[in-house]
């Protein structure tokens, strides 16, 4: 777990102002931990994300929430596939 100046300190140009922005508009969920936030190494891939979205791919800042919820459902849709795959149900019969 990372506080969020470790999380920015990790990851080469973000900004506290950036990764707050993206905090406000909930496109990172941190747990908190003696009210302080802290970061998972999910939600340290997920900053990290966002700023291949932002910096490398040039997608625009009102174009992040539909990405990031489509990754979302391809991600959860992948996790279901994979149980299903690993607990196949036997056929009725």
């Amino acid at each position: 777990m990372k506080s969020l100046q470790a999380v920015c300190a990790d990851v080469p140009g973000l900004t506290e102002a950036q990764l707050t922005q993206w905090l406000q508009a909930d496109y990172v969920r941190p747990s908190r931990q003696q009210g302080q936030l802290m970061f998972s190494d999910a939600d340290l891939a997920r900053v990290r994300l966002i700023v291949d979205l932002r910096v490398t791919l040039e997608v625009e800042e009102p174009t992040v929430p539909l990405v990031l919820a489509l990754l979302d459902q391809l991600y959860a849709t992948r996790w279901q596939l994979r149980r299903v795959l690993q607990h196949p149900v036997d056929p009725p019969g």
